[in-house]
């Protein structure tokens, strides 16, 4: 007989967990990051923001990333946020009206709160670099 396993197992999560947190929660390395982008549609119903959004999605997946696209209707920001605070994946990228209408998104990084403002054709750019930092970060943490 021959056993197999798949998945990084309950031990190691915990680990992660216990050694990657802060007062807002788990601070997912990127590694076992259940998604390393959450995309914030602060508007759902706007046709223009919808549109950018999706767009950002599929070239974030094109480029390799795990997206979660938070695109749910009757939500006030604020109530975005609170759901996913307390352990969101690495880096957020919000897009609303207010931002687009001066033509930039919003990445923030879950571990420096480093927030940046970029037109969405830089957004596949910064997430790649943005990786890369948190891989360098986490390879002179010891994995951390």
């Amino acid at each position: 007989m021959i056993m197999g396993r798949y998945g990084i197992g309950v031990t190691r999560t915990v680990a992660a967990i216990e050694q990657n947190y802060d007062a807002d929660g788990i601070v997912w390395p990127w590694p076992i990051a259940p998604f390393q982008v959450h995309l914030l549609n602060l508007d759902p119903g706007g046709e223009e923001v919808s549109k950018v959004a999706f767009q950002l999605e599929a070239e974030l997946e094109q480029a390799g990333f795990e997206v979660l696209h938070d695109e749910r209707e009757g939500l006030s920001p604020g109530a975005k946020f609170q759901g996913l605070d307390s352990d969101w994946p690495p880096l957020r990228l919000m897009n609303g009206p207010k931002g687009l209408k001066d033509g930039v998104v919003e990445l923030r990084d879950r571990r420096t709160k480093e927030l940046v403002k970029l037109r969405p054709e830089e957004v596949v750019a910064s997430v790649q670099a943005a990786k890369a930092r948190i891989m360098a970060s986490l390879a002179e943490a010891g994995g951390r």
